[in-house]
């Protein structure tokens, strides 16, 4: 794994993919910010559907052994680690703060950016909490 996998994360915890994957993760510092990072670092390292797999089993990994394997969200996980891909594939910079800088709605509280593409309805089903789904607003393009 590279240096980057390794080296703690710049949001203030310190989140690494080994870490992550180990599910020795802080829970209280593992914020939706250290989220969309570990999603960004994955992406440096991974094509895309490796990505999302790998980041996918770990999450699930990690929920299952803090005992809220209820919060995993399929369609979540999906929707961002897409966007993350999308938005760093646009810019050819390899630097966290500069891509936290241009990206500031992925790391909005409320409304969420997933909001702008998915109705409340659509995310509650069982069956977006299970597989990804796509958007019911806005398409992904």
């Amino acid at each position: 794994m590279s240096a980057l996998a390794r080296s703690p994360s710049p949001c203030g915890a310190s989140i690494s993919i080994e870490a992550f994957e180990d599910g020795t993760v802080d829970p209280d510092q593992f914020d939706h910010e250290a989220h969309i990072y570990v999603g960004w670092s994955y992406l440096q390292l991974y094509e895309l559907q490796e990505a999302i797999d790998r980041f996918s089993a770990a999450l699930r990994r990690l929920t299952k052994k803090l005992g809220i394997e209820t919060k995993y969200h399929e369609t979540i996980t999906w929707f961002f680690m897409i966007l993350i891909a999308d938005r760093r594939s646009t810019s050819e910079s390899t630097d966290w703060q500069a891509f936290k800088q241009r990206n500031a709605d992925l790391f909005a509280g409320r409304p969420s950016i997933v909001s702008q593409y998915y109705s409340a309805e659509r995310l509650g089903t069982s069956l977006a909490r299970t597989q990804f789904l796509l958007p019911d607003r806005v398409p992904l393009t």
